[in-house]
């Protein structure tokens, strides 16, 4: 199942233009920032389908019963890019455990790539719900190398992927390489990927604009 954010309108297109405004992403904390308000709007969102279970509250004047969440869910996020998505996940999912995965792509041309991985930090996810972040979905090929990755920790109950915005074709690579039952979140689907696969018009790379330009 797809959720796409952009097919309603609402405060969250202001966030997502300023991430891909190239004016404003001149200014790295307003990137991060951005990125964070983005990934804080798809968590909300998602967590209207998970598990909860009501609780009695007591009040200086009294009690009152508030469903709360049942199991705090396991973020993981694909080191450089996802960081500030990670961190807009915690504000809201505050007591999750957290998994850190480094993928990247190792270039033979300027066409041709391999995704590597080559740092994987997690908790148990058996039986948990989990959720990856990611600003870009371009091939969708790292995001199914990571999943991968991380079902050496366990076998979660369900899979949610969160994504400031992909690309038709990673959508198309994860239907044919991930379970059914996986869940994805997103800010927009954007209509190219370009022969060096980067999504077009998406935002650049989210990894330099938040961090920097790395060598």
């Amino acid at each position: 199942m797809i959720h796409n954010l952009s097919q309603t309108t609402s405060i969250f297109n202001t966030f997502l233009a300023e991430l891909r405004d190239c004016d404003i992403q001149k200014d790295p904390m307003r990137f991060r920032r951005n990125l964070e308000r983005v990934s804080e709007v798809l968590a909300y969102e998602l967590s209207k389908h998970l598990e909860y279970e009501t609780v009695t509250v007591t009040t200086p004047l009294g009690e009152t019963p508030i469903p709360l969440l049942k199991k705090q869910p396991v973020l993981a996020t694909i080191l450089r890019a996802g960081l500030p998505m990670h961190q807009g996940l915690l504000n809201y999912f505050d007591r999750a455990e957290s998994a850190f995965v480094s993928a990247y792509r190792k270039h033979t041309t300027a066409e041709d790539f391999e995704i590597h991985v080559e740092y994987l930090a997690a908790p148990n996810i058996d039986g948990k719900t989990l959720i990856i972040s990611d600003p870009m979905l371009a091939t969708g090929s790292s995001m199914v190398m990571v999943y991968k990755a991380l079902m050496q920790y366990g076998k979660p109950a369900k899979v949610h992927i969160v994504s400031a915005i992909a690309a038709p074709e990673a959508l198309e690579y994860l239907k044919k390489h991930l379970p059914e039952t996986v869940t994805i979140w997103l800010g927009a689907i954007d209509v190219e990927l370009t022969a060096q696969s980067y999504i077009v018009p998406g935002l650049g790379d989210a990894g330099d604009l938040a961090f920097g330009v790395k060598c």
